[in-house]
């Protein structure tokens, strides 16, 4: 319930022009990372095979035009669904703050204000999570080959797993610091990885998951003020 509870309150409050501006910054941050990867993915196929080359599903390859298909409207979406879990983790790293105090400013009025993360520690942070994400996603490669049938199942348990582990620290870290943060997560860890999962499914669905980490900061959000009896 109070998974559900949370959820309810963070989509309640997706129109606050708040969560609109950081949904905006996500979105924007995302596409330009989808068609950054794209237009790799073009360059290294020409530069391999020759300026022009036709593949699968995309067809006939040249730099401008593959960038322009609609052929690469859907090669991004495809993308997506493989880019979004870490995009999720380095968007709630850099927005979470932002997104926390909305939540806190219309469900948690009383609560005093808390300094900001310095942009070094998050940016530490980031790289770091970012490390132990890409490390455990190659290493659970070996999980899919074995368990072939199970392999979403496993990806969407790693991921969610990894992912609440992450929203709830930076959600908790801002008021009670690193070590009481780590406190709560360990203790309520079922419950953390539960709202984990239920975050990692959606991140797997091509335009839903582009809502997906604004949704999550809020969740983790409210998740934290209730473990942690905030009245």
């Amino acid at each position: 319930m109070i998974i559900v509870n949370a959820f309810l309150a963070a989509l309640g409050q997706i129109g606050d022009p708040r969560f609109r501006k950081v949904l905006g910054l996500g979105v924007g941050l995302t596409l330009a990372l989808l068609v950054a990867v794209y237009a790799l993915f073009l360059w290294l196929i020409q530069w391999l095979v020759g300026p022009e080359v036709t593949l699968p599903v995309l067809g006939e390859v040249t730099w401008v035009g593959g960038l322009l298909s609609v052929s690469s409207l859907i090669f991004m979406l495809v993308l997506s669904v493989f880019l979004m879990v870490p995009v999720a983790s380095a968007i709630t790293s850099m927005f979470l703050d932002e997104v926390a105090q909305a939540v806190e400013d219309r469900h948690y009025p009383h609560l005093p204000a808390v300094a900001k993360v310095p942009f070094g520690e998050a940016l530490k942070d980031t790289v770091n999570f970012l490390g132990v994400l890409i490390a455990a996603n190659l290493a659970a490669f070996v999980l899919y080959a074995m368990f072939a049938p199970f392999a979403l199942f496993i990806f969407w348990g790693l991921n969610g797993f990894l992912l609440g582990r992450e929203y709830f620290t930076l959600a908790a870290m801002r008021r009670v610091g690193r070590a009481e943060a780590r406190r709560l997560r360990s203790k309520h860890l079922m419950a953390i990885w539960l709202a984990g999962a239920l975050m990692a499914i959606p991140l797997s669905v091509p335009l839903v998951n582009l809502l997906i980490p604004i949704l999550g900061a809020a969740t983790f959000t409210h998740i934290f003020h209730a473990v942690n009896g905030t009245r």
